[in-house]
């Protein structure tokens, strides 16, 4: 996971987004702000991307899972592992009632 950072310590960098975008981005957000729910966005997405993710997710945090096949590459939310497209896999659903994907094998750990 990335290490928080002081707004001082920060580049000013310019988005443009549509409005109906910048207002859901707000509602979503709530007390964190807007700017900070973009960056924690921003930095899971290079994270999966670069190989550099790191799981937010425990065995404990699922409450039951599906078989599924995966539609497109995922990281599996348990162990990081890599899930190609058309491999088996399983859909989790966490405690907070997310859907996060799941390698075959992964809650067994």
């Amino acid at each position: 996971m990335y290490t928080l950072t002081r707004t001082t310590n920060m580049e000013v960098t310019s988005i443009r987004l549509e409005r109906e975008l910048k207002e859901k981005l707000k509602d979503l957000a709530g007390n964190q702000g807007y700017q900070a729910l973009i960056r924690d966005v921003l930095w899971h997405y290079v994270q999966q991307k670069s190989g550099d993710y790191q799981p937010e997710f425990s065995v404990k945090d699922i409450r039951a899972s599906v078989a599924a096949t995966a539609q497109h590459d995922e990281r599996c939310a348990l162990t990081g592992k890599v899930i190609r497209s058309q491999e088996p896999m399983l859909l989790g659903f966490t405690t907070d009632g997310v859907m996060v994907p799941l390698s075959i094998g992964s809650l067994s750990r």
